[in-house]
Parts: C-alpha cells; sequence; structure tokens
C-alpha cells in the first residue's frame, strides 16, 4: 500500500487534524512527521472536543498506530501532560511510537526563543515562544539532543555542555538572563526516561515494514505549505519542512513510496502570527469570519487574521506538494453571506499575477484580484452528499475546484467528525 501524506494548503489552521480522524478508521499508522507543540488541531468526536498540539490526530482512533516522527521536535513535558489528559478521559494511548532520532526541545531553548523575539520588537517574527526554532537550529547546527540520547546520562551530559557552551554566554551577556545549569537541565530531561522507554524505537524501519505488509500509512504535517522553512512566505514561517517533501525526511518514508497527497484547505484564508496576507480583512466580513469560524489558535488562543479564499496559494500548494485531492473545510462558516469573493490573481503595481510572484518584496506589495461568487442562505451542516448542498454553495465547490489545480474530493460542514460531504474515495483514489 503507498503512503498518504496530509498537507496544509495555505498559512496552517486549515482543519488537517479533523481530515486525518476522518481517515483514520481507514488507516494503520498516523504519523507526525514536522513541527512541535507549536500548532494545534482541534477533533471533534461526537460530544467530546480534543485540542491536540504534539501527538498525532491517529491517537483518537482505536486500532490506529500514533507516530511521532524524527522530523518533529519533542517537549517532554507536554507530550505526558497531553498523554495523561487524553488517559484521564478514558482513551487507550498505549499504541504511540516516538522516533529515537527526534530531537528534544529543552529548557534553554525555549528561554531562547521568548528573549529572542521580544529583543527583535517591530522585527518579530511572532514565534509561539516554545522553543521549537532554537531547537531546529541546534539540530542543524549539530548540538541537538535527540530522544535516544536521555537514556544515557553521560552522552546527554555531553551535549547539555555543548550546547550551552555558546547559549550561556548569549543568555547572560546579550539578553541579562541567567543560563540553566547543566545538570538542572539534564535532571529535568531524565525525569522522563523511565515512562518514554517503551514507546521509543526505529520508526522508519516500523514505518516500512507496515508499507510491506500492504498497510495504509498517513503522515499528517504540522503547520502548511505557506509556513514551510523553504517554500512559504519566508521569513515569516516556521521552522521544519510542511510539505509533501518534509513527510518523507521527517518519517523515514521514501518518496516513492508517497503516492497520494491530500491538501486542505478552508473555505477561506487564515493564519496567525506576522507576514503578508494578500487577503486580510480589517472589516466587519473579517470580523464574521473569526467569529463564526471561532478562529482562534487551538495552542495559543491569539485570534487569527482572517480573509477570503486565495486560489493563487492554493494552485501555488498544489504545484509544490503534487496534491492530488483537496478537502475543503468550513464551507458552513460562508454560509449567510449575499456574495463570497475569491480571490483569483494578484494586482502588484499593476501588473496582474496569476501565480505567486516570485519574490518576497511583490508578495508584500500584492492586491487581491476578486470574482465574486453568489452565497447562500441555507442551513447546510446536515448535508452528507455533494447533491444535497443549495446550488450556490455547489457552484462555489466547483468554481474553487476550477481555479485550485486539483480536485475537491471532500467538504467540511461542520465541526463533527461525521459533518463532512465526500466527493470521491479519499484512501486508493
Amino acid at each position: 500500500m503507498p503512503a498518504i501524506a496530509i498537507i496544509g494548503a495555505q498559512w496552517g489552521d486549515e482543519g488537517k487534524g479533523k481530515a486525518t480522524d476522518l481517515l483514520g478508521s481507514s488507516v494503520d499508522y498516523v504519523v507526525k512527521f514536522n513541527g512541535g507543540n507549536n500548532a494545534g488541531h482541534t477533533v471533534v468526536v461526537g460530544d467530546q472536543k480534543y485540542a491536540l498540539h504534539l501527538l498525532p490526530s491517529g491517537i483518537l482512533t482505536p486500532g490506529c498506530t500514533p507516530v511521532i516522527g524524527n522530523g518533529v521536535v519533542v517537549d517532554l513535558e507536554v507530550l505526558f501532560e497531553e498523554l495523561d489528559a487524553l488517559i484521564a478521559r478514558g482513551l487507550d494511548v498505549s499504541a504511540l511510537k516516538v522516533s529515537a532520532n527526534a530531537h528534544v526541545i529543552a529548557d534553554y531553548n525555549r528561554t531562547m526563543d521568548k528573549v529572542a523575539e521580544r529583543f527583535l520588537g517591530s522585527r518579530k517574527i511572532g514565534t509561539t515562544g516554545r522553543g521549537i526554532g532554537p531547537t531546529y537550529a541546534d539540530k542543524m547546527n549539530r548540538i541537538g539532543i535527540r530522544i535516544q540520547d536521555i537514556f544515557d546520562e553521560k552522552i546527554l551530559t555531553q551535549k547539555v555542555e555543548g550546547a550551552l557552551e555558546l547559549k550561556s554566554q548569549i543568555l547572560t551577556k546579550i539578553y541579562n538572563r541567567r543560563a540553566p545549569e547543566v545538570q538542572q537541565t539534564v535532571e529535568e530531561l531524565r525525569e522522563y526516561a523511565d515512562r518514554l522507554a517503551p514507546m521509543v524505537c526505529d520508526t522508519g524501519l516500523l514505518l516500512n515494514q507496515a508499507l510491506d505488509r500492504d498497510e495504509t500509512v498517513l503522515l499528517e504535517a504540522g503547520q502548511a505549505t505557506l509556513l514551510d522553512v523553504d517554500h512559504g512566505t519566508y521569513p515569516f514561517v516556521t521552522s521544519s519542512s510542511a510539505t509533501a517533501g518534509g513527510a518523507c525526511t521527517g518519517s523515514g518514508i521514501p518518496p516513492n513510496r508517497l503516492t497520494q497527497v491530500i491538501g486542505i484547505v478552508k473555505a477561506y484564508t487564515t493564519r496567525v502570527g506576522e507576514g503578508p496576507f494578500p487577503t486580510e480583512l480589517f472589516d466587519d466580513h473579517g470580523e464574521y469570519l473569526r467569529k463564526t469560524g471561532a478562529e482562534y489558535g487551538v495552542t495559543t488562543g491569539r485570534p487569527r487574521r482572517c480573509g477570503w479564499y486565495d486560489a493563487v496559494i492554493a494552485r501555488y500548494a498544489a504545484r509544490v506538494n503534487g496534491v492530488t485531492d483537496f478537502v475543503l473545510t468550513k464551507l458552513d462558516v460562508l454560509t449567510g453571506l449575499d456574495t463570497v469573493p475569491v480571490c483569483v490573481a494578484y494586482d502588484v503595481d499593476g501588473v496582474r499575477h496569476d501565480e505567486m510572484p516570485v519574490n518576497q518584496t511583490d508578495f508584500h506589495h500584492a492586491r487581491p484580484i476578486y470574482e465574486e461568487l453568489p452565497g447562500w442562505w441555507e442551513d447546510i451542516s446536515e448535508a452528507r452528499s455533494f447533491e444535497d448542498l443549495p446550488k450556490n454553495a455547489r457552484d462555489y465547490v466547483l468554481a474553487v475546484e476550477e481555479m485550485s489545480g486539483a480536485r475537491i474530493s471532500a467538504v467540511g460542514v461542520g465541526p463533527d467528525r461525521e459533518a463532512t460531504v465526500v466527493r470521491h474515495d479519499l484512501i486508493g483514489a
């Protein structure tokens, strides 16, 4: 069986968790392959709502093995807080597997993240302050701490000493902050060793063996295409690869086994943090989308910036990721609008751009060119087939599909797991 990647096709918060959960009963493994606890997924099962930050959404599906891949950075305290919260609600989390090669967020990474962001002032990136970026920087600088290091106190101590050798100087002499002691950091990380040990394995081997057995592996991205460190709106991006290419490097699954890429897009657009956002709304429509769509960060609680659907970035995401299918979420939020604008191109200093501008300056100056589509007033939350949707809602989906570069195979019409219109089979389609 092939591996299937679920990718955010905008700036995140598109509803990847719900899409992953929707497919969870049809797959054997769900893998988080990038990011850390700097993003969140909200999954609604019946009358129960679950907010997941570090854990793969598959942890909610009985019989599915959830995996934290090597491309993830792990805050051990957050990991066990999330697990304990689920255990307290009666869920079995014993199937979780964690890559021995995943990197660990240490106390000094969180400190560096917060003080650096404050130091930047008006030039801040808009990070969550959870140490994600500094941990990835340590990884690239080859001074990172991996999950496997937790179990060897001598190696762990050596690595913490090496990492703190320079960071202590930076924290005390530049930021006027007290640096953590080596032994303090080692003890904090070692505290989780016994409980962590049964979860740790070679997850790349585990997943490839599963594919050899014709089992289905679902790869779940944290963040999204426009936040990818290579392909996003740099420098206002995350610190990892959130695209389909990152699914391979962050899981240990080779590219030739990835045969389906599902891109998740909202029926409008949101983003959190700083950076350009051509369709952003500052009027009553923006507030309507925020309020109706409950657009507040799962992890941070920050209000999300809201705007109309941007077909330019959808086409870009389709191209960068090789999207085979889109899942269009939160169509119900648009109910009650007389007309629904869709951005079909940009105007940059009088020049029309049908594709993403090649440089950052042009994208900052991009102004949306809209096509107005008729709205609808009917409640669509009970729709379960495409024909159940009112004509204007169907026309909106078809118009967006034609503009976005891949077919729309499913449409979200409400927050519940069942509130989805499936147009094409998402597994093996």
